[in-house]
Order: C-alpha cells, then structure tokens, then sequence
C-alpha cells in the first residue's frame, strides 16, 4: 500500500516538476497563449495535486486553468514528464491507478 501511495506521489510530483521548468524555461514567451503559458496556469492547481491535500476539491481558479488548456498541449506535457526519469538515469515511472 505504502508503495502505491509512494508512486503516486512520485507522479504527481514530476508532472508540478516539468510544469514549472517549462514556465521557467519559456519565460516573456509565456505570455502569448503558448502552450507554456496555458501550463503555467494550471500553478493553481498544485494544491489539489498531491496526496495527502487537505482539500481535494479544486478551485474554480484551477477548473477554469484546465478547461482552458489545449488537449494536444496538455498531453505533450505529459509525455515529457514521463520521459523526464529516463533523462535522469532513474527508473522509469508506472504510475497504474
């Protein structure tokens, strides 16, 4: 159960990871609708991002970052947090359920 819980977490927290390194790398061009900025709003949504939140109910803020993000930038966000492990020598992540 405990490892469950560790992976899941493990997730979750790479994905805020790559969120915020793509914010960061992207910087004046976040501003524009790219993909970076459509990411960086999502920031709102870290509280309810991780287990253990005292309250798992998102804000309106954080369904209205994710209502307005592209679907193919969302999931090309994703797929760099899944290939992020590998790029850093670790074990690749299988987060199931």
């Amino acid at each position: 159960m405990t490892s469950i819980i560790m992976k899941s977490f493990i997730c979750k927290a790479t994905i805020l990871v790559v969120l915020v390194i793509m914010v960061q790398m992207k910087g004046n061009e976040a501003q524009d609708g790219s993909c970076a900025a459509q990411v960086g709003g999502l920031t709102v949504c870290a509280p309810y991002a991780v287990p253990g939140a005292e309250n798992a109910s998102p804000s309106q803020e954080c369904c209205a970052a994710l209502g307005g993000i592209n679907h193919d930038c969302i999931c090309n966000t994703f797929r760099v947090a899944r290939q992020l492990p590998s790029s850093c020598n670790l074990a690749p992540l299988n987060c199931g359920n």
